[in-house]
């Protein structure tokens, strides 16, 4: 809910999936051929402009099966670096108990 006092100069913050970004930056692509400003193809594509900088900075070039392999990518990563976690935990608690027996 917003504040009586906000009005209409709030807006609601979107998470945009990686394929929906790419589809955005191509679109903005095309409009920037056309000679459009960039202020205008971020109207267009309805994200800021240190959004539009961000996302091409980090999606530009990229084909959407590109983006899918990235997400799975970081999804291993993540529970690799979670098994590390665990296993890090289950060496140094057996290294305590290893101290406290001799």
């Amino acid at each position: 809910m917003r504040p009586d006092w906000a009005g209409d100069f709030t807006k609601k913050r979107i998470r945009h999936t990686a394929e929906e970004i790419i589809r955005k930056l191509k679109t903005a692509e095309h409009l920037i051929a056309q000679s459009t400003t960039v202020a205008d193809v971020c109207c267009a594509i309805e994200v800021t402009q240190p959004t539009y900088h961000r996302w091409k900075q980090q999606y530009g070039g990229m084909q959407a099966e590109e983006t899918k392999r990235l997400t799975q990518l970081e999804r291993e990563i993540a529970c690799l670096k979670k098994l590390l976690a665990e296993a890090e935990l289950e060496k140094a608690m057996l290294k305590e108990l290893a101290e406290r027996n001799f």
